[in-house]
């Protein structure tokens, strides 16, 4: 028997410390539990993780395509005939996408180029940002290598779907893997995207993938540590749709509480960096193209999905005038950033950095003027990330399905004359209300995740922030409210009050 004093290592033992296993939701989950008897139930005790082809990482890959395929089959009535053979059936059968439609609407059946080249329809320039209009004229190159320039409209119409739906898959994959990779012993949290259903069926509705894909890919450097390359995806992200430099709000925040100022700099040069590099060839030679999706986001009216338009609609308010919108909206998102700020610095425990990214996206949609049904797409790896719990992403899946279904049925009323087929407005504002409730109740359940770190099933682990990458661990510098009361009373001295009374008080203070 070798002595007490004996350290040496037995043969072909490894001194590396070991890896912690990772997370299996079907053991934390009743929900994931429940879900996991299709495929012969939750993960056994004496399971082996991590043997052989079937990584988590692909099995969300290849669950992501599956998805996506669906998605495809579920747009088949529209692909067929349905986008070209009159308005309210594409609604009636909820397969409308904004693709095929554009591709004439836009100039890309005719070879205008984006930006330079103006429209002859009811918009001026294309009135997108650079980086998707970019997509979509790469998208129009692959469709002309396959059908004549001359050939038959419809079919150069479907052809672009289908180029613009495969590019759209290769965002969706990344979308996938770069969610399962962000939280490294939580991989199968990706299923959570992967499985979405409002995933699968707005996905190929419009290009909101691309900025989705680019802010995925963003999260993963910046848990990885790479803040410049964070920076630039943010920045590329941006340069595709405006939502993802919210962001940084938040980022700005939670790095001023745990002083990494350089960290956060160093990622706001890379992202002002990355979307100039993308903006600047368009913005100086065409100024008024580029310019375009800047000022119809300014003068676009209250439109679907908005709780403005249930006030519009129920009370003839913003009619005709939407500068009284833009202010209130606005003010309503400075007061929800205020909100998530006081909640990064008061905190007991500082917030995730997902957490806080999930509460700024989703702020931006419950205020804003619109909300086209693929913005949830912004939401869903957020989501993810930030409140990793079955039932509660299902119960806003369920809300986001239902107001799927239900502005393709209100379109289908309002576009199908004297038959009325659909939903009036009164059913089209119920299923708004749905949607939005949908997302405060998971907006609720991370600030109460925030402020009770015990009931953050990320934190349940024993984690910190393991997608904040310089943040995953670092002390407090700064804090203010219940946290900064928390960290003096943690750091006041015992008082020395001598005799016998001393051990006394040291036990009490203590908890003895």
């Amino acid at each position: 028997m070798p002595s007490a004093e004996d350290t040496s290592v037995p043969p072909g033992t490894s001194l590396a410390p070991q890896e912690p296993p990772d997370v299996a939701p079907t053991r934390r989950d009743r929900i994931a539990a429940a879900g996991s008897e299709l495929i012969g139930g939750p993960f056994g005790r004496w399971a082996v993780p991590g043997g052989g082809w079937w990584t988590p990482v692909r099995v969300v890959a290849l669950v992501a395509i599956g998805m996506f395929a669906l998605g495809m089959v579920q747009k088949l009535p529209c692909y067929d005939w349905a986008w070209f053979r009159g308005a309210s059936s594409q609604y009636t059968r909820a397969c409308y996408s904004d693709i095929p439609h554009l591709f004439q609407a836009r100039g890309f059946s005719d070879g205008l180029v984006p930006y330079f080249d103006r429209l002859n329809g009811d918009m001026d320039y294309l009135e997108y940002p650079v980086l998707t209009g970019l997509f979509m004229e790469v998208a129009s190159w692959i469709t002309s290598l396959f059908t004549s320039g001359d050939g038959d409209l419809m079919g150069r119409e479907q052809a672009y779907w289908m180029a613009n739906a495969a590019m759209l898959l290769v965002c969706a994959v990344i979308i996938a893997v770069c969610t399962a990779r962000t939280h490294r012993r939580r991989p199968w949290d990706a299923l959570l995207v992967a499985l979405a259903p409002a995933f699968a069926l707005t996905a190929t509705i419009n290009w909101d993938l691309l900025a989705v894909a680019l802010t995925a890919a963003a999260m993963l450097m910046w848990t990885r540590g790479r803040t410049v390359a964070f920076g630039i995806l943010i920045g590329l992200a941006t340069a595709a749709k405006l939502y993802p430099v919210l962001i940084l709000g938040p980022l700005l925040v939670l790095c001023w509480r745990a002083g990494r100022f350089r960290a956060f700099g160093t990622a706001l040069l890379g992202a002002a960096g990355a979307w100039l590099v993308v903006n600047l060839p368009v913005m100086l030679p065409a100024p008024e193209g580029w310019k375009k999706f800047y000022t119809f986001s300014q003068s676009r009216p209250v439109d679907f999905g908005s709780f403005w338009l249930i006030i519009s609609q129920r009370t003839g308010a913003f009619n005709g005038d939407v500068h009284p919108v833009n202010t209130y909206s606005i003010v309503l998102m400075v007061l929800a950033c205020a909100g998530i700020a006081a909640l990064a610095l008061a905190a007991p425990r500082r917030p995730r950095f997902a957490q806080l990214a999930f509460l700024v996206v989703a702020a931006f949609i419950l205020t804003n003027k619109v909300y086209s049904p693929q913005y949830v797409l912004w939401l869903v790896p957020l989501a993810a990330l930030a409140r990793p719990r079955w039932r509660d992403f299902l119960v806003w899946q369920a809300c986001e399905v239902m107001y799927f279904l239900g502005i393709w049925m209100y379109l289908a009323y309002t576009t199908s004359g004297d038959a009325h087929k659909g939903l009036p407005a009164a059913g089209y504002q119920l299923a708004i209300a749905l949607h939005l409730a949908g997302t405060l109740y998971l907006c609720a359940l991370v600030v109460r995740d925030a402020l009770l770190p015990e009931r953050d099933p990320v934190r349940a682990d024993g984690a910190d922030d393991p997608s904040g990458g310089v943040l995953d661990g670092a002390p407090d510098v700064f804090v203010v409210g219940e946290a900064a009361r928390g960290r003096r009373t943690a750091e006041e001295p015992v008082p020395r009050i001598g005799g016998a009374d001393e051990a006394a008080e040291r036990d009490a203070v203590s908890g003895r």
